[in-house]
């Protein structure tokens, strides 16, 4: 009786040596497409709030905000594990083609919201949820898919690949989306439409289903579980960014820690669900393989560490960096994409490299390099002051997008080698839930770190910065407390809040060319660079923190293991790995 692996080889025979790029160049598209949809709308932000006719500035606009920001990623970091399953069950093409074709419909209905203010924003809202529905089938099966099409020696070059196009799609996002947000908002939304339709077709017409697939029933009990409580975890720690009361975070909001709780003890019963059903949704057995558990656990460190820097630098850039430095805020967008270049660039060029020789040397030295380098990064950051010369701050993030693209494309490709060919999806759809669940877990803790900082600093600082340019003390100690989330968001978002804040009465009492400088485009970015650096520091030894303790599960790993069937004949295995399989990586944690 022929085993799964062997069947796999003969699908991959039947379809012909160039199939496996054909797979490898159409999901390399849609995970870009999925991952840059994540980011671009995040610069592209005021002129969104300006086009549908939204104060970003008003508190009770704050949860569109929010839900603008995140929903796109907790939608994707909840259902990836579920349709990766039924990508398993019933065709990971199958699924995969799908998602292409609901991420386009989102693209085209978010480019056509028809009306204004909060009905706009939540109807953005929405759209962007079924984009996101779109984008997961995406990458839930795409990792799966190339993994089916690339016999185990090439793996670590195609997944490495695919992966540094998704982290770049990341950021090139953020310069896509301020590009685009020069044209007008939806274009933001629309440029993906073409795109897209064109990925769908050809992903109806060239792609084949040639994995193993094994017919099972759907554990809904578990992924009902699982998704309830991911979701319930993720916003409550989303939640928690916002003011509640007098406090200045909303971590001792009723709502906030209830959430938190509750997805907790949920994804406990998921736990004990997936113990005792017979065809679990995701088998926690291969948990007890090292390869497979220390990577994902360096994944998810990783991305808690990466994930919240890109907001931090867009803000750094779009809010205070460059108004200093005499850009206008109508163009900070585009141009705080322009500047983090650099970054791409350096992840771009080590992916692939580091992809490929992982494929001979197995994935521990580049990818637990790349996580060191990463956090070294992290800790020369704490250096640079707020108004740095960019020469050095641009190799500074170079170095950062190495050690980024050193680990990712090696880390992705061993686990996906570690786990059988039956259970692809699911694994994959794991691991990117533990990528994308670091985005808003890094978010909430980023911002609440953020918000310590600047609630150490910002009174003062902006107390005095504001009568010394004539506002009556009594208005320079009402504005200097008011929650400082308000005024890194105004950073974020490209604001100036002052003219709104001190009013056109107490404006027009003050001195002409006092009231220039307030409201001008330097004054206030100056006043809170200082502030946001104190906060920034507290972050970035975090985000180093938590790179170090990746590089250490990611040493941990074992050397090069690729998951054999027991009693497989592989021609396409090397002799190593064959070794390997049977030998110290591949023993299981009990």
């Amino acid at each position: 009786m022929r085993t799964v692996e062997s069947r796999a080889l003969q699908a991959r025979n039947e379809v012909g040596p160039h199939y496996k790029w054909l797979v490898l160049s159409n999901t390399t598209i849609g995970v870009l497409l999925a991952s840059m949809n994540a980011t671009s709308l995040i610069i592209a932000l005021p002129v969104i709030f300006n086009g549908i006719g939204l104060n970003p500035l008003d508190p009770a606009n704050f949860p569109y905000l929010l839900w603008i920001m995140m929903g796109y990623m907790l939608v994707t970091a909840v259902l990836v594990v579920t349709l990766g399953r039924i990508g398993d069950i019933f065709g990971r093409v199958r699924m995969y083609n799908l998602g292409f074709a609901v991420f386009t419909v989102g693209a085209l209905l978010l480019s056509i919201v028809w009306s204004k203010g909060s009905t706009g924003a939540l109807e953005l809202v929405i759209m962007r949820m079924v984009q996101g529905v779109g984008g997961a089938m995406l990458m839930a099966n795409s990792a799966a898919i190339i993994t089916d099409a690339f016999p185990s020696e090439q793996l670590g070059l195609a997944l490495g690949t695919n992966m540094v196009a998704a982290i770049f799609g990341s950021f090139f996002g953020i310069l896509a989306g301020g590009l685009l947000s020069q044209v007008g908002w939806r274009w933001v939304f629309l440029v993906n439409v073409p795109i897209g339709i064109f990925g769908t077709v050809w992903a109806y017409l060239k792609l084949r289903e040639i994995g193993v697939h094994i017919r099972s029933h759907v554990d809904w009990l578990g992924n009902i579980a699982f998704a309830g409580g991911l979701a319930m975890l993720l916003v409550g720690v989303t939640y928690g960014i916002k003011p509640y009361g007098k406090s200045l975070v909303g971590w001792s909001d009723p709502f906030v820690y209830t959430m938190i709780i509750a997805g907790l003890v949920v994804l406990v019963a998921f736990v004990f669900i997936e113990m005792h059903v017979p065809d679990p949704m995701f088998r926690l057995s291969l948990f007890r393989n090292r390869a497979f558990a220390a990577g994902n656990i360096a994944q998810f460190l990783a991305s808690i560490g990466r994930g919240g820097m890109q907001f931090m630098l867009i803000i750094w850039f779009q809010g205070i960096w460059l108004p200093q430095h005499g850009y206008d805020y109508t163009s900070t967008p585009l141009w705080s994409g322009i500047y983090v270049l650099p970054l791409m660039i350096g992840m771009v060029a080590a992916g692939p490299i580091a992809g490929k020789l992982s494929d001979r040397y197995g994935a521990r030295p580049f990818a637990t390099a790349g996580m060191l380098i990463t956090a070294v990064t992290y800790l020369l950051m704490m250096a640079v002051p707020p108004n740095f010369s960019y020469p050095p701050f641009a190799l500074l993030i170079f170095a950062n997008g190495v050690g980024m693209g050193l680990f990712v494309s090696p880390n992705t490709a061993s686990i996906m080698n570690s786990v059988p060919a039956r259970e692809r999806g699911a694994a994959s759809g794991m691991r990117v839930t533990f990528g994308n669940s670091g985005m808003p877990l890094s978010m909430g803790l980023f911002f609440t770190l953020m918000v310590f900082g600047l609630n150490a600093t910002v009174p003062g600082t902006m107390y005095k910065g504001l009568v010394a340019h004539s506002v009556p003390a009594a208005v320079a100690a009402q504005l200097s407390h008011l929650p400082p989330l308000g005024y890194l968001f105004a950073a974020f978002l490209g604001y100036n809040p002052l003219q709104q804040l001190l009013g056109p009465k107490l404006l027009a009492s003050l001195p002409a060319h006092q009231a220039q400088i307030l409201t001008g485009r330097s004054f206030f970015p100056s006043l809170i660079s200082d502030p946001f650096k104190h906060g920034l520091v507290l972050i970035l030894a975090f985000a180093a923190i938590m790179s170090v303790i990746a590089a250490i599960a990611s040493l941990l790993r074992g050397s090069k293991f690729v998951h054999a069937e027991a009693g497989s004949t592989l021609d396409h295995t090397p002799v190593r790995a064959r070794e390997v399989a049977i030998g110290e990586p591949g023993e299981e944690l009990s």
